[in-house]
């Protein structure tokens, strides 16, 4: 792909808005035969009918501007609705469901509001205000669009999809842990081996204590029984 001036760039923005809506006009269709709840199929089948009126909406754009609407594949939505195909083939909870079409519906949007609002600029530095202004009406309705699907996800879609969740109990992984993998050595213990460790006296101990004067080496020198506490147990 070569650019060499900015009514190219525009020409190439709008050919793919073009493609994008005619993609949608084929998706909307099974999205809104998916959608469990009235409110978001009827959302769904508007806006259908509102897209039909925004290609033929381009169609004035590409007339005003000289160029041919066709020629280009929109790769974004044709993975958007891929995507979106993938809710509408999924199983399980309707609400669950519903709440998953209405994001992959807001993801369409967003990448329409954005790729409008980039070409009514273009145009309009352009100094094709007519375009501008066509483009502009369009912009507006896919962001009352985006708008209207935020409201039917705050209105309580989303809060059903999250009360059909099994109330399962979290247990704590730490609380599975015996309480003996946190118990203090006790305090006799660690006493006794102190001893020895200062004396020699241990049985890991490889140097031997040293010889008290007056004591014959080789004398037995009395052991710690670790068994016995200074609590007497």
């Amino acid at each position: 792909m070569k650019f060499n001036s900015l009514h190219e760039v525009l020409t190439d923005y709008v050919r793919d808005l073009y493609s994008a809506e005619s993609q949608l006009l084929k998706a909307l269709p099974r999205m809104a035969k998916a959608a469990t709840s009235p409110d978001l199929r009827a959302a769904f089948t508007e806006h259908l009918e509102q897209t039909h009126r925004q290609v033929k909406r381009l169609d004035r754009v590409c007339a005003d501007l000289g160029i041919k609407p066709r020629g280009k594949t929109c790769r974004a939505m044709k993975g958007l609705i891929e995507e979106g195909q993938e809710v509408i083939s999924s199983t399980g909870d309707p609400a669950a469901k519903d709440a998953a079409l209405i994001g992959a519906a807001q993801k369409v949007e967003h990448y329409e509001i954005a790729a409008y609002g980039t070409a009514k600029t273009f145009a309009r530095v352009l100094g094709e205000l007519t375009a501008a202004d066509l483009l502009r009406e369009t912009l507006d309705e896919e962001k009352a669009t985006d708008e209207r699907l935020t409201a039917l996800a705050e209105s309580g879609l989303n809060q059903e999809a999250a009360e059909e969740e099994v109330d399962a109990p979290r247990g704590d992984p730490l609380a599975a842990r015996t309480t003996e993998e946190f118990d203090e050595p006790d305090e006799d213990e660690e006493d006794v081996e102190e001893t020895e460790m200062r004396t020699g006296e241990d049985d890991d101990s490889d140097a031997a204590a040293p010889t008290p004067r007056g004591e014959t080496p080789g004398k037995t020198r009395r052991r710690v029984d670790k068994t016995v506490t200074r609590r007497g147990r």
